[in-house]
């Protein structure tokens, strides 16, 4: 007799998710459409126990479109680490108010780590891992603690460290989903100009991936979509998709 199909109800999620259980979710949705798949999580078995995170960048309003799609109320968690670009603040509220966001959650980081670690607020320029630590991945942590889950919007095409993502991951005993990891910069395109989005206005400029504005610049012509982050560190990611022990540093007195 075939084994029944593992779902959310039949999967233990407390106290933890494991990576046995994001396997069995991968499979399950394997070849569902993102939509489908996000409309099945958030009217069922996830419901009031995830949040979308976004950083209301070039291609975000793909992701926000489809959640507000499916549940408005579905918190959307944004980290100001207070070096942003103006624009994205702009866009933030734009794109919040044209979606129906109804539970936009802005968070930002604490002041006293903020006082003891970067007082001169110039930590980026000298220790980038130690500035994202203080500025965007403790404050999200934060925002997290009363989620089981919760949706990224990574796509494989955004950078080598990225092609081999899955769309489903355990992060730290939390579910991760990544539901547009298939999609390709012309299927991102394509839905903005089917649903009318409106786009980040620093994507005209040469911008196709946006952060904090130190730590950002234009991407020339055949580069990486990344390749604007961080120019010249030896630094690729931000720190909130990379698990303990895999390159990012925490240190123990928590500052």
């Amino acid at each position: 007799m075939a084994e029944p199909v593992r779902t959310l109800d039949t999967i233990d999620t407390r106290p933890a998710f494991t990576a046995a259980d994001a396997a069995a979710l991968e499979a399950r949705f394997a070849g569902v459409p993102a939509p489908a798949m996000l409309a099945e999580l958030l009217t069922g078995e996830l419901a009031g126990r995830v949040a979308a995170v976004s950083s209301f960048g070039a291609e975000s309003a793909v992701l926000l479109h489809i959640v507000a799609g499916v549940d408005r109320s579905v918190p959307v968690i944004f980290t100001n680490t207070q070096k942003m670009f103006g624009e994205t603040l702009a866009y933030r509220d734009t794109l919040s108010e044209r979606l129906g966001l109804t539970d936009l959650r802005v968070v930002r980081p604490d002041p006293h780590l903020l006082a003891v670690r970067d007082k001169q607020a110039e930590r980026w320029s000298y220790d980038p891992d130690g500035c994202c630590e203080i500025r965007k991945v403790k404050p999200l942590a934060r925002a997290l603690v009363p989620f089981d889950a919760w949706i990224s919007g990574r796509k494989g095409f955004q950078a080598g460290t990225r092609t081999a993502l899955p769309r489903f991951e355990e992060d730290q005993g939390r579910l991760k989903i990544n539901p547009l990891v298939d999609w390709d910069k012309a299927a991102l395109d394509a839905y903005f100009a089917r649903h009318d989005l409106p786009r980040h206005p620093l994507e005209a400029q040469g911008y196709p991936s946006i952060g904090c504005a130190p730590c950002t610049s234009p991407v020339r012509p055949g580069e990486d979509p990344r390749a604007g982050r961080w120019r010249g560190m030896d630094k690729v990611e931000c720190g909130i998709h990379m698990i303990a022990g895999n390159g990012i540093k925490v240190d123990e007195a928590g500052l």
